[in-house]
């Protein structure tokens, strides 16, 4: 056996995908979508989103088209996104479907119900939003999804708790 100091799947430095490699240079949130429909809550770990000011405000999210997510949001049209600190980077792999979860990832944690669905009960802030009227667009290899925040709740913490994800790790600053 031979130990490598490489990813042993990661393909040579020529053969990177460039854009990829870009976005991967971008500093992103990391945010759990969440909503219950029939009983039944859906979530999803998204990074690629961001919070436009206006009136309304809006967030725009790139959303995996065959996640529950997505499924639930279609019957909805109302998602809870809470905003994840240091702490949740467990909860984050969970709902990203690539950290374990037994029992599912809303067993994990604490959590609240609003309105717009479940919300962690620890963030340091979440908004309720409704998705708007258009229909979402391929945006890449995901749908383009344009929520309307409707309700935004901000708690104190510690700001040294935030978490972003940067080239494929999630990262305190």
């Amino acid at each position: 056996m031979t130990i490598h100091s490489d990813h042993p799947f990661l393909p040579p430095e020529g053969d990177r995908d460039p854009v990829r490699r870009l976005r991967g240079r971008t500093p992103a949130p990391v945010t759990v979508f969440a909503t219950e429909h029939d009983g039944s809550r859906a979530g999803l770990t998204v990074s690629s989103m961001m919070i436009a000011d206006g009136d309304p405000a809006h967030v725009l999210a790139l959303v995996d088209e065959d996640s529950d997510l997505w499924d639930a949001l279609e019957q909805t049209r109302v998602a809870a996104v809470s905003l994840l600190s240091w702490r949740h980077r467990g909860l984050a792999d969970a709902f990203a479907g690539v950290g374990p979860a037994p029992g599912g990832p809303f067993r994990l944690g604490s959590w609240e119900d609003t309105t717009w669905g479940p919300v962690v009960a620890d963030t340091a802030g979440w908004a309720g939003v409704r998705l708007a009227d258009a229909e979402p667009r391929h945006a890449g290899w995901a749908l383009l999804v344009d929520a309307v925040i409707e309700h935004v709740e901000i708690r104190d913490v510690d700001d040294d708790e935030s978490m972003s994800h940067l080239r494929g790790r999630y990262r305190r600053f």
